[in-house]
């Protein structure tokens, strides 16, 4: 038999409602709540896994396209077509040197860079007049 404690629990009630009949209705809500915000969490997820492989079809077709045109820039027949217009030649032999010789070479002269702001005429003159000797000494 159930103990009097837990039938009076059973019988309580209040406005004419058992007290278990409100604890179940209670229960029954939070799990109809719980479901839908677990369905609302998948419908999330489901929207970010759509836009994520959207983005992943983007991205693979840039790449193709990307592939496609670095094949067109790297054609032999075009590189040679802009050499050409660019008067460009292969290196002479007797140009060529191995890796001992190198210090033997003649320095290039390298122009100073250019300021990005207009200098005032006075400070034109004094960087060229230090510049000359500077230059005289490395030939």
């Amino acid at each position: 038999m159930i103990p009097a404690s837990v039938q009076r629990l059973f019988d309580w009630k209040i406005r004419g409602i058992r007290w278990i009949e409100i604890i179940g209705l209670v229960c029954v809500a939070a799990m109809v709540f719980s479901v839908y915000v677990a369905k609302a969490a998948a419908a999330r997820e489901s929207a970010e896994i759509g836009r994520l492989e959207r983005q992943i079809a983007e991205n693979a077709q840039r790449v193709r396209l990307l592939r496609a045109e670095a094949a067109r820039l790297e054609q032999p027949g075009r590189l040679e077509a802009l050499s050409r217009g660019a008067e460009l030649a292969p290196v002479k032999a007797e140009r060529q040197v191995d890796e001992q010789a190198l210090p033997n070479l003649k320095p290039v002269h390298v122009p100073a860079p250019v300021a990005a702001s207009a200098p005032t005429p006075a400070a034109e003159t004094a960087p060229s007049d230090a510049a000359a000797p500077d230059a005289e000494a490395a030939r």
